[in-house]
C-alpha cells in the first residue's frame, strides 16, 4: 500500500510540472525542420531573426516577414506569394523547447486544422 502511495505521489509531480518553453532562446539563428511529405523526410533549413525569416526548401529559397504576438507565438507571412495559397499567413505558436529545438504548432490564420513540427537549432 506504501508502495502505491509513493507512485501515485510521483506521477502527480511529474504530471504537474509544465512543459520547458524557454521561448526566447528560439527567436533568432538558424534551425532545421524535417517534415514527412507523401512517405519521403524532407528538410527545410531556415534563418530567422526578430522580423524576418529566410526558408531553403529543396533549393528553393523563400522570405517572410514575422511578428511577434508574443514570446512563443508569431504570424508568417509570405513577402513573395506566388499563388493563393503562400497569400495566407502562418500562425506558429511554441509548445516546448529542449537545450537544442523546440516543437511548434503551425496553422494558416483562421484555419482550425493544424499542424505539429520540431525545429533544431543548427547555430
Amino acid at each position: 500500500m506504501k508502495f502505491t502511495y509513493i507512485l501515485l505521489f510521483a506521477f502527480v509531480v511529474l504530471a504537474c510540472n509544465p512543459p520547458q518553453r524557454n521561448c526566447t532562446d528560439f527567436k533568432t539563428g538558424r534551425f532545421e525542420f524535417t517534415a514527412d511529405i507523401n512517405g519521403k523526410k524532407v528538410t527545410t533549413s531556415f534563418f530567422r531573426n526578430d522580423t524576418l525569416e529566410v526558408e531553403n526548401f529543396n533549393g528553393k529559397i523563400d522570405s517572410s516577414s514575422i511578428k511577434w504576438v508574443n514570446d512563443c507565438e508569431y504570424i508568417l507571412k509570405n513577402l513573395h506569394p506566388v499563388n493563393a495559397a503562400e497569400e495566407t499567413p502562418l500562425l506558429i505558436k511554441i509548445l516546448t523547447t529542449s537545450d537544442n529545438g523546440y516543437t511548434f504548432e503551425y496553422a494558416t490564420v483562421g484555419s482550425a486544422q493544424k499542424a505539429r513540427g520540431t525545429a533544431v537549432k543548427i547555430d
